[in-house]
């Protein structure tokens, strides 16, 4: 059998049988903890095998579902005993005219102090009331999700830069804002429901985009947990959901009559297409709607008219646009059951509707000077909140077959403050600046021409479009029927449009009536049952090191370990799975470990990973530690004398769920061992 180490040290012993060893670190190396224990697998298993999965006990009477957003966000749920009805949260005061504000947008205000202020609508507003020398005291945040997606090397401890330049824990922002939603939430809940209990009611579900790693779903459970959704003894009651995921499930519900197929030209006349209604489920629908002032959504119990007529196999794509990303899901039917099978592994990128206002902020800055804008930002942040919010009403209404220019109103301190500083007035920037189709109207404004507001959205939407034809070139994603076109950037007619015209000959471009709300409801639906997306694509390979026999020829001779005689060849990459492997909901890839020493209280065991699958060596380029793996171990024996005898512990690793997951037991007490994965501490 398989000799482990003790920590720090160099050599290893193998068994007869040719068992693989963990590589040994030597002391201090870069990445290895103080108090890691080499490890050595005694049960190598080559590929994930399949294993009843272990159903959660536990029962809850209420799914709470959070679409965290990078400009808006909002909360849903639904009733396990009345699960057809999705209801959308409570509105509050707030909104912008012409925008539905069913979702709230993604601000948060703490006081000079960092106590929290405010969320969303009234935070917003709260703060471009402030006086401008006060305002700059205020800690306000927003479109601060992008910062989880973008940080390379994301930890507990990374921080978020408020619009006056001050920083602050990302952790405790994430957990501002989540402790807002689940307070609303809860208040809602107990005004509907009395009788909920306060504890382990409700199972809440975070959505997330597909393409985030690890450590950003990591990084948002955390938050949960330190804004009290749940406890870390209870992870199950806490779900991150995959918003492209979402979508797709909810789109499996939908009903002709709640689809917009772009592909579908209008008949001569002029008239809708007559679609078949089930009058009776409309009527009970609309009735519901009404007593609950339009904040109940009715689903069909089982899957809608559009998913009815697919075939076993049918294959689509989700295009998720929101604000900050672009996250694109390929996704295939399995009848009779309709389950999802994910086809090709997440993609996407930053992509989203906040690169139409980085564009706006480009042309300003060309109009006036960059640094005029950072002084102005830095001096009256407020001033410039309502400036963007003047540009988001204007980018709404944006659209190809727009002939008329769209006016974006500048504030009063914008144009006093840039007459101050540069001894002139905007518009004598404006000329100065050259910029094509954009002027100066009297009231204030800029009159921006459809061509220069077309401008400003084509380098986002050519990104979009470039990666759903890189998608549909991939030989894994060949005859799609639908492509699903979702999130809060779907509802641009330039988005719309743009996408229609580059794949509407190809395939069905279809998008579901509140487009924006679609992540949400299936968030919702995803928390009832989250077994529906049945098998998923592994989107990197993960593995550990090991020993391995030393072949001359094979391997090279710098990774010759000699022991007791013996040539090992160190820092072999194994693999537990490879990337865009397909792996089914509750596949476990298991190894066993047996501790270096008997009274070993705790293991580490680092984990690597890797964008391609021709890895041989956790040494080779694009590798890289990206976890660990800590098993807490309880002493054996009597009165501290340790038992004799080998110890081993079983560790079962998921991948095939929302999370990487891991489980493990004791093999001699039959008892579980308390496991758990890290990738934030790297």
């Amino acid at each position: 059998m398989a000799m482990l180490l003790e920590p720090g040290m160099q050599s290893l012993r193998m068994g007869a049988n040719g068992e693989r060893c963990p590589t040994p670190s030597p002391p201090g190396s870069p990445g290895t903890p103080h108090d890691s224990c080499s490890i050595a697998p005694l049960t190598p298993s080559q590929s994930p095998r399949s294993e009843a999965r272990s159903q959660q006990t536990a029962s809850f009477a209420v799914v709470v579902a959070i679409d965290f957003g990078t400009t808006s966000s909002g909360y849903a749920f639904s009733f396990s005993s009345d699960p057809e009805a999705i209801h959308m949260m409570r509105k509050w005061e707030g909104g912008d005219p012409g925008v539905a504000n069913q979702k709230t947008p993604t601000s948060l205000l703490l006081t000079p102090e960092g106590i929290f202020h405010s969320f969303g609508y009234t935070a917003r507003d709260y703060y471009h009331d402030l006086d401008p020398e006060e305002a700059r005291d205020w800690l306000y945040f927003e479109k601060f999700k992008m910062k989880i997606h973008s940080t390379s090397d994301l930890t507990m401890k990374t921080e978020l830069e408020a619009v006056n330049g001050k920083k602050m824990q990302a952790l405790e922002v994430f957990a501002h804002a989540l402790r807002f939603f689940k307070q609303h939430a809860v208040q809602e809940l107990k005004d509907q429901c009395p009788s909920l209990p306060e504890r382990d009611a409700i199972r809440w579900v975070i959505t997330v985009p597909a393409i985030w790693k690890q450590p950003a779903k990591q990084f948002m459970r955390e938050a949960a947990y330190k804004a009290g959704l749940v406890s870390p003894e209870n992870p199950e009651q806490l779900l991150i959901a995959l918003e492209p995921e979402a979508a797709s499930i909810y789109c499996r519900k939908l009903r002709l009559h709640q689809l917009i197929d772009l592909s579908c030209k209008p008949p001569a006349n002029g008239l809708a297409p007559d679609h078949s209604i089930d009058s009776s489920f409309r009527q009970a629908r609309e009735q519901l709607r009404r007593s609950r002032h339009s904040r109940t959504f009715l689903v069909e119990s089982g899957v809608g008219e559009l998913w009815s007529e697919m075939q076993a196999g049918d294959r689509y794509i989700v295009a998720d646009c929101g604000g900050g990303t672009v996250d694109l899901t390929v996704h295939q039917i399995e009848k009779p059951q309709g389950t999802l099978k994910e086809l090709y592994k997440a993609s996407g990128g930053p992509y989203g509707a906040v690169g139409v206002d980085l564009a706006f902020e480009k042309l300003l800055c060309h109009i006036f000077g960059e640094d005029f804008i950072a002084t102005f930002k830095a001096k009256r942040p407020a001033a410039w909140v309502d400036l963007t919010i003047a540009f988001e009403a204007r980018k709404r209404a944006a659209a190809p077959s727009r002939a008329s220019p769209l006016n974006v109103s500048l504030p009063f301190s914008f144009i006093d403050f840039y007459r101050k500083h540069r001894g002139q007035n905007v518009e004598t920037a404006l000329k100065k600046s050259n910029v094509n189709f954009v002027k100066w109207s009297s009231q204030g404004m800029l009159r921006m021409s459809s061509e220069a507001m077309s401008e400003l959205f084509q380098p986002t939407i050519s990104q979009i479009i470039k990666h759903i034809d890189d998608l549909l070139k991939k030989p894994e994603v060949q005859g799609i029927k639908f492509l699903f076109l979702v999130g809060g950037f779907a509802e641009s007619a330039m988005l719309q449009h743009a996408v229609q015209a580059a794949f509407g000959p190809t395939c069905r471009v279809i998008i579901p009536q509140d487009v924006g709300l679609t992540i949400l409801k299936g968030a919702v639906l995803f928390g009832l049952d989250p077994t529906i997306v049945r098998v998923r694509r592994s989107p990197l390979t993960y593995g550990v090191g090991v020993l391995n026999k030393f072949v001359e020829g094979k391997h090279p001779r710098e990774k010759l370990l000699v022991k007791e005689g013996k040539n090992w060849c160190t820092d072999i990459f194994e693999k537990f799975v490879s990337v865009d492997q397909s792996v089914a909901l509750g596949e476990v890839v298991q190894r066993s470990y047996c501790p270096a020493r008997p009274g070993q209280r705790k293991t580490i065991i680092n984990i690597y990973c890797c964008a391609t699958d021709d890895v041989v060596y956790i040494t080779d380029p694009g590798v890289r530690k990206c976890g660990t793996i800590s098993l807490e171990l309880e002493a054996l024996g009597d009165a501290g004398s340790p038992a004799r005898g080998r110890r081993e512990i079983r560790a079962s690793m998921q991948f095939g769920d929302t999370e990487i997951k891991v489980t493990a037991m004791d093999i001699r007490t039959s008892k579980t061992v308390r496991a758990t994965i890290d990738f934030l501490s790297n």
